[in-house]
């Protein structure tokens, strides 16, 4: 088994909303004019990454699985019929459509896939930014479908200014969506499934709206306000560096390291793990193994017992089963 730590290089989308900051603040490189994301952490039919170090460089993140055994899963991450996670940065220089993910009971039975758990972690946020988060009161599902095609919606929204660090955990029935100006990474089951609510009234490529999705996403969205949204813990100080709970459920658990000199971390067999540096600069060093870090990396750590260190300044989303 091939236990060493290895970088990977993303899969990416153009979605309408997108921007180029993904471009210009990490150093993404692709040939679309604009990047809306890039999924860091990716085994999913619809955009796999890619291994960018090691002996396995330029396979698929599928490929590098079935190479090495699903001992790096993890025993807890072998638990699952497919990898568990996607990790995608969002750039929002438009709004997203206003959306909501089944659980995975009605995913299954209705798109042959699971369901949708995520965390966003506000990364950057221009002046006023801000997203949609539940509703703001208790509204029936005729008058939700009267409101989406009067245009008013949003009126019995959320609305939620967002700053960088905030946590926002999304539990599937949750109606959501980022606004323009928000610099996202989400951390999320390994799901595709997204029920397009409102979309604003926008047309696509071909010049026709978007194509939404009102009855199913009426079947499982939760038509009252929702729970809070921020999941994370407080802060735990650790010699070279802090740590924060983000989020925490079956599907994941993220923890925000904020490093200034060496954190000294451990590896364990009954998970994986993966680091996704969303600022500064760090070496990761693992046994022989030595990886240089900048702002945007993604690197997957097989599961093993095992230590490692990240050196330098620099803030880490550490994600795990």
């Amino acid at each position: 088994m091939n236990t060493q730590p290895v970088l990977l290089k993303p899969a990416f989308k153009d979605y309408l909303w997108g921007g180029t900051r993904l471009r210009t603040e990490y150093g993404k490189e692709c040939s679309l004019d604009r990047i809306a994301e890039s999924w860091e952490l990716s085994a999913h039919k619809d955009g796999q990454s890619v291994i960018a170090s090691g002996p396995h460089t330029g396979k698929l993140f599928s490929e590098y699985i079935d190479a090495c055994g699903r001992e790096i899963l993890g025993s807890r991450g072998k638990a699952f019929d497919s990898f568990p996670i996607l990790i995608k940065f969002i750039d929002a220089k438009g709004n997203l459509s206003v959306q909501v993910h089944p659980d995975d009971s009605y995913a299954l039975s209705h798109e042959g896939e699971y369901g949708k758990t995520e965390v966003w972690y506000v990364l950057a946020a221009d002046e006023g930014a801000s997203l949609y988060y539940g509703t703001c009161c208790e509204v029936t599902a005729e008058e939700f479908r009267r409101r989406i095609s009067e245009n008013t919606v949003t009126e019995v929204l959320n609305r939620i200014e967002a700053k960088p660090g905030d946590v926002f955990f999304i539990q599937p029935g949750t109606i959501h969506a980022i606004g323009a100006g928000l610099l996202i990474c989400e951390i999320q089951q390994n799901s595709n499934t997204t029920y397009r609510v409102y979309d604003y009234d926008r047309r696509g490529a071909d010049g026709k709206p978007r194509e939404l999705h009102i009855d199913k996403a009426l079947d499982v969205a939760k038509l009252t306000p929702s729970p809070s949204a921020d999941s994370s813990g407080s802060v735990t100080v650790h010699e070279g560096y802090t740590s924060r709970l983000i989020a925490k459920c079956k599907y994941f658990t993220t923890e925000r390291l904020d490093i200034d000199g060496c954190a000294k971390l451990n590896a364990d067999v009954q998970t994986f793990r993966s680091a996704i540096v969303t600022d500064g600069s760090a070496v990761l060093t693992m046994g022989d193994t030595e990886l240089s870090l900048n702002a945007g990396d993604s690197v997957f750590i097989p599961a093993q017992d095992k230590g490692f260190k990240i050196c330098g300044t620099c803030g880490i989303l550490l994600s795990y089963v």
